[in-house]
């Protein structure tokens, strides 16, 4: 499993963790759509926020391996802002390459982008 250096751990300020710290003995637990209703947690919504601003930071446009990013909170992005960049896709597989859909990605976390957000590879 690839651990993405550099990487936040998590949203400064929560427990809302972002990587994971080692492989499950299990395999990967396969990433799947998870919807997001209007009636969620202002916090969810910010650490979705943060999560695609962390992506956006360290990947930009480039593909990416999934390695040691958390499932449960890629699900929360997959299918629209994060979506496979290969083909076939295996959603269980830790090695399997993924990318920001920018378009989908700047409508639905427009703050996300906001070159200010980071200082210094900090979440600020």
């Amino acid at each position: 499993m690839l651990k993405h250096r550099g990487f936040p751990g998590r949203l400064p300020g929560t427990d809302y963790q972002f990587v994971i710290r080692r492989p499950n003995k299990a395999g990967a637990t396969p990433l799947k759509r998870l919807e997001r209703y209007a009636d969620r947690r202002a916090a969810d919504r910010r650490a979705d926020t943060g999560f695609m601003a962390a992506l956006w930071h360290h990947f930009g446009t480039d593909p990416f391996e999934r390695g040691n990013l958390d499932a449960g909170r890629l699900s929360w992005l997959w299918g629209r802002e994060v979506v496979a960049a290969e083909d076939p896709f295996d959603p269980a597989s830790y090695e399997a390459l993924l990318v920001i859909d920018e378009s989908r990605a700047r409508a639905s976390f427009p703050e996300a982008f906001d070159p200010d957000l980071f200082e210094d590879g900090e979440q600020a």
